[in-house]
């Protein structure tokens, strides 16, 4: 489960066997989120998180699209 990075409490990472779209699996206090990253957006796919924190979640995502983007395609092509 290759870790992308972490802020403010949240882990932002993927699994091994991820398909397409891009996308981002987060963690808070035990509770997960997924978001899909279109043009540089993260866009909530399922979430577990609070409301503030899914929304502080895709701030976080979209303000790191470009490094998820890249750490995607390092690890899976």
């Amino acid at each position: 489960m290759p870790k992308i990075f972490e802020a403010e409490g949240f882990s932002f990472f993927f699994y091994m066997n991820e398909h397409e779209p891009v996308h981002v699996h987060v963690r808070k206090q035990g509770k997960i989120a997924k978001f899909e990253i279109v043009n540089g957006i993260a866009r909530p796919i399922f979430g577990k998180l609070s409301k503030a924190d899914m929304a502080k979640a895709g701030e976080l995502a979209t303000e790191n699209s470009m490094l998820i983007i890249s750490k995607w395609f390092e690890i899976f092509g």
